[in-house]
């Protein structure tokens, strides 16, 4: 058949549809069953995989949960009722079961990141950073980079500017205490005396703070300002710069939601979508957080520094064939770096916080620990102090475990010639992923209390080498999270320093803690009264 026969049959099929009304839903139907009808019967291996029936035809199903912000409980109530395996989409299956993590995300396995990923990139002129690169090679040259960042010697040597932002956040609470105080400021409960505080709020100032010292060598000011406030920067493609300003925290959630939401739509739709209100005012956000990262690299390019910070760091840094990173793939990495940098800090300790005041018990023993261990330590204690302390530890672990703020399963593409998971062979091109959220509650690695908030789980002899496999707060693998140190260290020293200075009680006790989920699961407020401990 040439050319021109099938522009012939094109117009005589476009004359049949539009003929009639008739006509015209046959063909949207014929449309349909082309679009998803045929992709269902495509992947045979996994017709007989349980799930939502709408999942099973097309991806609206998926993206219609993410934009809703609660894709994780969704998920989770679906492999309760149908079991480890549950199709999710045409060709994606969530696979709840820890012994697979390995075979999915670990090293040598050949899984690949999907065009999910394609979404997190921002607009050109930006490149793609660590996080969303695709290809393998690429992968691991940036990698070598960028963990070269992250080697022990410089993680020993952000703990300082991590201590100081915790102190200016003491000089702040302590403020807020002082005035209450003073003012005998009444509450619920008849509770007096205490400042009333969004905690979370005041989680991201210091996130923000945090990362960019450390990634930028001057921080954000919002500790000191108490308020959201950053610079942003936009640059044409002949260089001619604007700037504004804007709230980094807002930005950077709705940066979350619009991607982790048309990743999962197929490619071809994906610049239509974009135009719908939902995704477009996200996208603004998207090109607004690219400004703050430019922004930086701009003042770091133009102005210099003496500062070894992370910047610096990859400034320096060579790939294997000797070269530096250009301007904008240090955006892209700085980037990166300030997403996972605040927003998985500020949502962790808001949420370990919380859980500490719904179980005043764990909250009491930690305090004995901090106030045994710490004596004679300072305001804000060294990493040294707190990185052993046994209950400490097991409160950081027991609250990512139960909160998981990466909650989503994170998807793979199989490689060339499929693999068997759990007993199920998947074909080539297939997509899988592991829920944490549901994961870190399997019963048959966390016990039977699995579901309950319990810190002392973690105590017991040879209980952290068990729940290690199942474990995957920063993921696992080649991919896994690079500053997961800096995390961890960051998380010690704030926690260790809130709880022993602070008594804490959450304004409203019998209210859950919301959350929505866009690429993260973070809290959306938790307001709490604060006095410094007599």
């Amino acid at each position: 058949m040439v050319e021109t026969d099938l522009v012939d049959h094109a117009k005589q099929a476009f004359a049949w549809a539009t003929a009639s009304a008739t006509n015209f839903f046959l063909a949207l139907a014929l449309v349909f069953a082309a679009v998803h009808v045929v992709p269902f019967l495509a992947r045979a291996s996994h017709i007989t995989v349980p799930g939502p029936l709408l999942a099973k035809f097309s991806d609206i199903w998926l993206l219609r949960q993410a934009m809703k912000g609660k894709r994780f409980e969704t998920v989770h109530e679906l492999h309760k009722k149908h079991g480890k395996f549950v199709r999710i989409a045409p060709n994606h299956v969530s696979i709840a079961d820890p012994t697979v993590l390995n075979n999915v995300y670990g090293h040598g396995q050949g899984t690949l990141k999907p065009e999910y990923y394609d979404a997190f990139v921002p607009p050109k002129p930006a490149v793609r950073g660590l996080f969303n690169t695709r290809d393998r090679h690429e992968h691991s040259r940036k990698r070598k980079i960028v963990s070269h960042t992250f080697a022990p010697k410089s993680i020993l040597a952000f703990e300082p500017f991590i201590r100081r932002e915790v102190q200016v956040l003491l000089e702040r609470w302590d403020e807020f205490c002082a005035t209450a105080k003073k003012e005998n400021t009444p509450g619920p409960r008849g509770l007096m005396g205490r400042a009333w505080i969004d905690c979370l709020e005041w989680m991201n100032y210091f996130a923000f703070d945090t990362i960019g010292d450390l990634a930028f060598g001057t921080t954000f000011g919002m500790l000191e300002k108490g308020y959201d406030e950053a610079k942003v920067e936009f640059e044409d493609d002949n260089g001619n710069k604007t700037s504004t300003t804007c709230s980094a925290i807002k930005i950077i959630n709705e940066r979350g939601e619009y991607s982790a939401t048309l990743g999962l739509a197929p490619v071809w739709i994906r610049p239509y979508l974009a135009m719908l209100p939902w995704f477009s005012q996200r996208l603004a956000s998207v090109k607004k957080l690219s400004g703050i990262a430019l922004a930086r690299v701009n003042d770091r390019l133009e102005n210099g520094s003496e500062r070894d910070d992370l910047l610096a760091k990859l400034q320096s840094a060579k790939d294997d064939r000797g070269e530096n990173m250009g301007k904008m793939e240090l955006t892209a990495e700085a980037l990166t770096q300030l997403i996972a940098g605040s927003d998985t800090t500020s949502n962790s300790s808001c949420a370990i916080i919380y859980h500490l005041c719904t179980h005043p018990r764990a909250m009491k023993k930690l305090q004995v620990e901090l106030d045994r261990e710490l004596k004679h330590s300072e305001e804000v204690p060294l990493h040294d102090d707190v990185q052993e302390l046994p209950y400490l530890q097991a409160v950081l672990s027991e609250s990512l475990r139960f909160h998981s703020t990466s909650s989503l399963g994170l998807p793979r593409s199989v490689p060339a010639g499929g693999f068997t998971l759990a007993g199920k062979f998947f074909p080539e091109g297939s997509v899988v992923s592991v829920p944490a959220y549901t994961i870190h509650r399997d019963k048959s690695v966390f016990g039977a209390d699995a579901d309950e908030y319990n810190p002392d789980r973690w105590l017991a002899q040879g209980a952290r080498q068990k729940f290690e496999k199942a474990f995957v707060p920063f993921s696992v693998g080649p991919r896994a999270c690079v500053g997961r140190n800096v995390a961890m260290q960051e998380l010690s020293l704030l926690i260790a320093a809130l709880i022993r200075r602070y008594d804490i009680e959450l304004k409203y006790p019998d209210e859950k803690l919301d959350t929505v989920e866009g690429f993260l699961r973070k809290p959306t407020v938790c307001w709490v009264g604060i006095k410094r401990r007599e």
